[in-house]
């Protein structure tokens, strides 16, 4: 079975900002769009950014392997060397992370590396990346 691409709809408070962003900085293809929404590449899935009062916004947090995880957040997990280029990237452009990139559950059955930081409506991405993509359900 091949996996089949997903599709993200989420709230952003300034389209231009958000074009910047995800096609300007994390190199997303603009697919269609109009003067309310602007659809994108993602790694292969279809994220939607949608023109809305308040847009994104600060959220919850929960506890994992000692950081502040933001709930609700979404990502995709990359090979390791996309997981790297893209930290530098994200560095070179003067990103702020929510939380830096690093190897979370060291040694453990999931161990994976992982960084968060927000788009300009301040919506959480999570990037990750496993060195053995067979751990990415390991309990």
């Amino acid at each position: 079975m091949s996996l089949r691409p997903f599709h993200l709809a989420f709230p952003v408070n300034d389209l231009a900002a958000a074009r910047a962003f995800y096609g300007g900085v994390l190199g997303c293809e603009e697919g269609r769009s109009s003067g309310q929404w602007i659809d994108f590449d993602f790694y292969g899935h279809q994220i939607v950014t949608h023109l809305s009062e308040g847009g994104g916004g600060d959220a919850l947090k929960n506890p994992v392997d000692g950081h502040g995880v933001p709930v609700p957040h979404f990502g995709v997990v990359l090979t390791m060397d996309q997981w790297e280029d893209l930290a530098e990237k994200l560095r070179a452009a003067g990103t702020r992370f929510e939380i830096e990139p690093t190897i979370r559950f060291k040694g453990k059955p999931g161990e994976q590396a992982t960084m968060f930081f927000r788009d300009p409506s301040r919506n959480a991405l999570e990037m990750k990346a496993f060195a053995d993509d067979s751990m990415l359900f390991e309990r």
